[in-house]
């Protein structure tokens, strides 16, 4: 898949859904961003915070990998992504 074709705000969607979907990665995420539950919920479509997001993922490389493949994607979407959503 080319960036052309990458919807970056769908791939950051469902790369936070897989975050927030594994305790420690979620409170990890809390935890640096310093975002209460309800602040996420409340930004969960803010490009800003998607952006952060795949950064957040981007800096652990372990998380990075198990998100994409939870989500069916490689790496390097989630990083085209975040770059895109930074654009």
């Amino acid at each position: 898949m080319s960036t052309n074709d990458l919807d970056p705000l769908t791939v950051a969607l469902q790369a936070l859904v897989a975050t927030l979907g594994q305790d420690s990665r979620a409170r990890r995420l809390l935890d640096l961003t310093g975002l209460t539950a309800d602040e996420l919920r409340e930004r969960a479509a803010d490009p800003a915070l998607l952006s952060a997001t795949l950064a957040f993922l981007e800096s652990h490389e372990p998380d990075l990998l198990a998100v994409a493949a939870e989500i069916g994607r490689r790496p390097e979407e989630l990083v085209a992504a975040r770059r895109l959503l930074d654009a």
